[in-house]
Parts: C-alpha cells; sequence; structure tokens
C-alpha cells in the first residue's frame, strides 16, 4: 500500500503499517531479546497499555502506549550500525507527536534503576511530552 495525505491514518485514528511487518512483528514478539522481556515485565504492570513490538506506518516500535503518545526503544548491538534508520524513525515519530524514549540492553539489564528513573516522570505524566 503505498501511504499518502489521505490514508496513513485509519478511521478509528490508527497510523498504518505496511503488511510486511507483520510477520516481523509476531516473531520479534515470540523471541524477545533479554532487555525486551525485562522491560515488557515491568511495563505489563503499569496502569497504561503498552503493546509491544507495534508495527507503525514503516517501522516496529519495541514498545508503545496510545495513551501517552509514547515509544520506548532498546538499543541492542545492531543498533549501532542503524542509527539513520533510528533518526529517521524518531524524526516520523516526532512529526506524529510520539515521544521516543532510548535505553540500550545494558542498561537495563544492568542498571534498572537509572532506567525507572528516566522512565517514571514519564509515566507519572511529571513531563510534557
Amino acid at each position: 500500500m503505498k501511504f499518502t495525505d489521505d490514508n496513513y491514518v485509519t478511521q478509528k485514528g490508527h497510523i498504518r503499517y505496511l503488511e510486511e511487518l507483520k510477520v516481523l512483528t509476531i516473531n520479534n514478539r515470540k523471541n524477545p531479546t533479554d532487555a525486551e522481556y525485562v522491560m515488557w515485565r515491568y511495563l505489563r504492570k503499569s496502569k497504561y497499555r503498552f503493546l509491544r513490538q507495534k508495527p507503525m506506518f514503516r517501522f516496529i516500535l519495541d514498545f508503545y502506549c496510545r495513551e501517552l503518545s509514547l515509544c520506548i526503544e532498546i538499543d541492542g548491538g545492531s543498533h549501532n550500525k542503524k542509527k539513520n534508520y533510528d533518526l529517521l524513525r524518531d524524526q516520523y515519530l516526532k512529526a506524529v507527536n510520539i515521544k521516543t524514549i532510548r535505553f540500550t540492553n545494558d542498561e537495563i539489564l544492568n542498571n534498572f534503576d537509572k532506567v525507572l528513573e528516566r522512565l517514571l516522570p514519564l509515566l507519572r505524566g511529571d513531563v510534557t511530552k
């Protein structure tokens, strides 16, 4: 499907995504990284509904909360090679008013308290979007 200004959002207000991403998201959900697993265990208990491996436009977001307009990305070793792709995704998300916060695998696995220091204000609404 080719996206235009008229059809990139569904009638319900959801951002459309490329159909090819469906298979990738299902596979990613079945095979999370250790850091994604740790983050998901925490986010599942949140009062907000987070989706994991959420397809959006031509990207897959690690975690997404529509209510907060928040994307949480976990950057592993492969992201070092995909800096331009990540930048493009962040620019797109900013253009559609979605805030992105990034953590590394190492931060989540070895310093989760520090991760929470950055994440909790967003979950409490202490920081403007």
